[in-house]
């Protein structure tokens, strides 16, 4: 049986982890998991301290959980976490040599590999997955990157024949309907919405979702007070720091400070990074004309 599966015993510290519940996945009490089951949940603990930013604390102690090829994954990721990201890429990379079918692997493998624009590799990486609806929401992202949103939605369609009404099924979906627009806003909304709004769902993750959908739909004032309470929940959470600049933006209000602290906490942000593209880009075209004096 599928552990991440509606029977399965990985489904709330699972779901948990990608509704941004980071705390309750670190304090989840895995003592009474099946032994197959007791690495993919350790698993989960420390990519959720990763994602709290305690990154530095993992690669600390990750000696401790052992030599699964599981944790070397999420030491890279680690490494990675922490700006070390050539050393991260090719530890994984050799990780892969070896380890390609293990399912850490193929997915710690196609986040470092597509953080370093190795793109075409991390697809193939994670094109070996047996059924993991992680790998799946995580090849929609990177198609969504690439701007083939055509491939995204392809994706999100194949999965839906057999995972049915997953949590990340549906958040995938969202995205996914985000990007196409029209009425796949509100859709995508009700999907988010739901998420943040019952305590046991709520978290970061889902009340950034909701914002932007409130963003595409133009409801301002509800997109500005969920992004408050993601900023509640988690004040250094940068997708809820990035779109509180576009909200911003769009509101005409000052972004610079926000801007300052999304640079100190994650330079490398994808925000940051199509900010300074863009940029370059208006400044090499800016180069192609000159000003004009009339006499």
């Amino acid at each position: 049986m599928d552990p991440f599966s509606a029977e399965g015993e990985l489904l709330n510290i699972h779901n948990a982890f990608h509704q941004g519940q980071y705390e309750t996945v670190i304090d989840f009490d895995t003592s009474s998991l099946s032994a197959e089951n007791k690495i993919p949940a350790r698993v989960l603990q420390l990519r959720a301290q990763i994602a709290s930013g305690q990154a530095k604390e993992v690669l600390a102690n990750i000696k401790k959980e052992g030599d699964a090829p599981d944790f070397a994954a999420v030491r890279a990721l680690a490494k990675y976490t922490t700006g070390d990201t050539s050393s991260a890429v090719t530890e994984i990379e050799q990780l892969i040599e070896t380890q390609s079918e293990n399912a850490t692997v193929q997915l710690i493998g196609g986040i470092a590999l597509q953080g370093a624009g190795k793109t075409e590799e991390a697809l193939s990486l994670l094109s070996k997955h047996q059924g993991s609806l992680e790998a799946i929401a995580l090849i929609v992202q990177i198609h969504l990157q690439q701007n083939r949103t055509d491939l995204a939605l392809k994706e999100v369609q194949a999965a839906r024949k057999w995972a049915q009404d997953s949590l990340l099924i549906n958040v995938a979906e969202s995205w996914v309907g985000l990007r196409l627009g029209g009425d796949r806003y509100q859709q995508a909304f009700y999907v988010f919405e739901e998420m943040a709004q019952a305590p046991s769902t709520s978290g970061t993750k889902s009340l950034v979702g909701q914002a932007v959908a409130e963003l595409h739909l133009g409801r301002l004032p509800e997109a500005e007070a969920a992004l408050q309470q993601a900023v509640q929940k988690d004040p250094k959470d940068v997708d809820a720091i990035a779109n509180t600049i576009v909200l911003n933006v769009i509101s005409g209000k000052d972004a610079s400070e926000l801007k300052s602290s999304l640079e100190g906490a994650a330079p490398e942000h994808p925000f940051l990074v199509d900010l300074r593209e863009k940029s370059q880009l208006f400044d090499q075209a800016a180069t192609k004309y000159s000003a004009k004096v009339a006499s």
